[in-house]
């Protein structure tokens, strides 16, 4: 954990030159940046909340960069190139750990599983069982993140022995993968979907929906930025959460309509079979205010994995009240 804490505040020293691609920006006016871990169909309500002017409804634009993998992303928000950083919850605990003068609050959590799916190099879409996985050697995400201690968990339940492939880094697993690197990888939509029908390899599992729910992305900012700007707080939630409640009401085709231009060069049915696939696993919170007993659930997890160094208070690390506030207002 110690050697996760150094290399995001090393990344938030240089976070100016961290190689950050735009992915959307609505454009004019008063702009809340934010950086995502990374750019996928799991975060649907967050892109759909701009194509439906939900943003731009609170008064401001958005402008999402791509921080390829949490420890970037929490690099970008301890430097301010970015207000809001958008990630596993576990990049602002190992910073609270760490000591911090403006520590990095979660204000809303928008996905309360794994996003990903697993594939095999060999079809094994009818006979798949997890005990496949004994003894296999897995591309499962970075060391001491939520994807790969939230894989590692569920592994240990199931009682299977599997290696770990952590030495690759999350933006170029599909690459490794492809490249002859491990048995099974863990891609996000649309990879997994698209990957598969280049006749790549083959989705077999979706991991979330074996590991079960977990507080696994989540919006944060420091705890200055949160107090001088509440209604910003505030209008980030409402949007996002009238998203989730447009992709609840729509079928998925209609939901991937407004995506295309989010995702270039990957078709309208990709992106309605990768919006389907996360509906089918309830992938997205509709009250976007974290519970305890999850927060807890994640702890366990990073203990279990071997890198917590203490366990941290609910209430040092997570706000509710807005969240809390918005989801009443919109679900009434």
């Amino acid at each position: 954990m110690k050697k996760t804490i150094f290399a995001i505040i090393a990344a938030a020293a240089a976070a100016v030159s961290i190689p950050l691609s735009l992915a959307s920006c609505s454009g004019g006016g008063d702009v809340l940046k934010i950086n995502e871990v990374t750019h996928s169909v799991f975060y649907a309500p967050m892109y759909l909340a701009d194509a439906l002017g939900y943003y731009k409804d609170e008064g401001f634009d958005v402008e999402f960069t791509n921080g390829g993998g949490a420890d970037n992303t929490m690099a970008a928000v301890l430097s301010g190139s970015a207000d809001v950083g958008f990630c596993g919850p576990e990049a602002a605990l190992y910073v609270l750990i760490g000591g911090s003068s403006d520590t990095p609050m979660v204000f809303g959590q928008l996905t309360k599983r794994d996003g990903s799916f697993l594939v095999s190099r060999t079809d094994e879409r009818d006979t798949f069982d997890w005990s496949c996985l004994e003894g296999k050697e897995i591309l499962a995400g970075r060391q001491g993140g939520v994807p790969a201690m939230t894989f590692e968990y569920t592994l240990k339940n199931l009682g299977i022995n599997a290696s770990l492939n952590y030495d690759v880094d999350f933006s170029y697993m599909t690459a490794a993968f492809e490249g002859g690197i491990a048995d099974y990888c863990t891609m996000f939509e649309p990879t997994a979907t698209e990957y598969e029908q280049a006749g790549k390899g083959y989705v077999v599992a979706s991991v979330g929906e074996q590991s079960g729910e977990i507080p696994y992305t989540c919006f944060m900012a420091k705890s200055s930025f949160i107090e001088q700007n509440p209604d910003k707080i505030e209008g980030l939630l409402r949007a996002v959460t009238r998203a989730v409640k447009f992709v609840i009401e729509n079928d998925s085709a209609t939901v991937a309509s407004y995506l295309t231009s989010y995702f270039d060069g990957t078709s309208a049915e990709s992106l309605c079979s990768s919006v389907q696939s996360y509906k089918d696993i309830d992938a997205w919170m509709t009250n976007m205010a974290m519970k305890e007993e999850s927060f807890e659930r994640l702890q366990d997890i990073i203990d279990s994995a071997g890198e917590l160094e203490r366990r941290v208070n609910f209430g040092d690390l997570v706000l509710t009240e807005t969240a809390q506030k918005v989801y009443e207002e919109v679900y009434s």
